[in-house]
């Protein structure tokens, strides 16, 4: 990790930092739209996704269709970054359409409820790495915070106790997590369109199990399932994780303004264009918390304003490389859940 080195107070103009950092991104012209990027990305990423269906539907009942599971699970990954773009509007501005477009890439495509999705993600946004408000640090399976592990009794505390060391393997799980979440809130959650959810999501597992089940004998379909979800909620997990965990964390009583409580809650990978795509565009994460309306191919280039404008406020920067961010992730799960002396 990387922190910029103070060159000026900062506690003079506090009220006008993110102000004065907008007006330079919006001088850059880094707000607007990016149509014809995304036009391509989705038409390379929906493509991918349906030639993953339809290898499988040609291949037939063979084992040779578990490879076919795990490039199914990395083009579902993908849908799921375009669905996160499509919920901060960074594809249109309008809401109307970007629902319409998260809907389809969430519900039909993934089988993950987008209104629970984005309620989950835009509280994580609004207060991130905040404990009583960041539904992303809440009380859990895991343990975020010292006190959450002393509220843990039985298996429960077990599990905390070694959370760091069972971190990934339980990544493998994630995609089953996330899809009793989606039917949860669609049953009584916060989920504005549940009667257009709901159905799409029907007609997502119908159509999921129907094709699976009528191509492979039932051993190797229920392996294909077990392949595809344990492999796309193992890299949505990984391409999350890196993002705040294991940051400096707060209490509702934390005096922050917009800019800090976002730049010192984030963190940066490191890697160039490779990571760039492995992660969606999240490796740019104090740049797309600080405006998450920004189109993803923008994020690299308001990087340099904006890891220069902390450097001017001395406002420390985090960056690091992807194995060194899930280092820290790991530190801090083994710091939370080992037992207090």
């Amino acid at each position: 990790m990387t922190a910029a080195a103070p060159t000026r107070p900062a506690a003079e103009r506090r009220g006008s930092d993110f102000s004065e950092l907008s007006r330079r991104i919006g001088q850059a012209g880094l707000l607007q739209r990016r149509h014809g990027w995304y036009a391509v990305r989705l038409a390379l990423t929906v493509g991918a996704y349906l030639a993953g269906w339809a290898v499988l539907l040609v291949g037939g009942d063979s084992w040779w269709q578990l490879l076919t599971a795990a490039g199914l699970a990395i083009a579902t990954t993908h849908m799921g970054f375009l669905g996160h773009d499509a919920g901060h509007r960074q594809m249109f501005r309008t809401r109307r359409v970007s629902e319409v477009t998260g809907l389809m890439l969430g519900n039909l495509a993934i089988g993950l409820s987008y209104g629970w999705w984005m309620d989950k993600h835009t509280r994580h946004h609004a207060n991130p790495n905040q404990v009583d408000d960041d539904p992303d640090v809440g009380v859990g399976t895991l343990s975020w915070t010292p006190e959450q592990t002393a509220d843990k009794r039985g298996p429960a505390l077990w599990l905390v106790r070694r959370q760091a060391y069972l971190f990934f393997p339980l990544l493998l799980l994630e995609g089953l997590a996330l899809r009793v979440a989606s039917i949860q809130a669609v049953i009584s959650g916060p989920v504005r369109y549940r009667a257009a959810e709901a159905s799409l999501l029907v007609v997502h597992t119908a159509a999921y199990l129907g094709l699976v089940f009528a191509t492979l004998s039932p051993l190797r379909a229920l392996a294909f399932i077990a392949i595809h979800q344990a492999i796309w909620g193992f890299y949505m997990g990984c391409a999350f994780a890196p993002n705040h965990k294991g940051m400096p964390m707060f209490g509702a009583d934390a005096n922050l303004d917009f800019l800090r409580k976002q730049v010192l809650t984030s963190r940066n990978i490191r890697g160039g264009w490779f990571v760039d795509n492995l992660l969606g565009g999240l490796n740019y994460q104090i740049e797309h918390h600080l405006f998450p309306s920004m189109p993803r191919p923008h994020l690299r280039h308001a990087q340099p304003i904006v890891r220069d404008y902390c450097r001017e406020l001395g406002l420390p920067y985090a960056e690091t490389g992807l194995v060194d961010s899930y280092a820290e992730a790991l530190r801090h799960l083994h710091a939370v859940g080992r037992p207090q002396s």
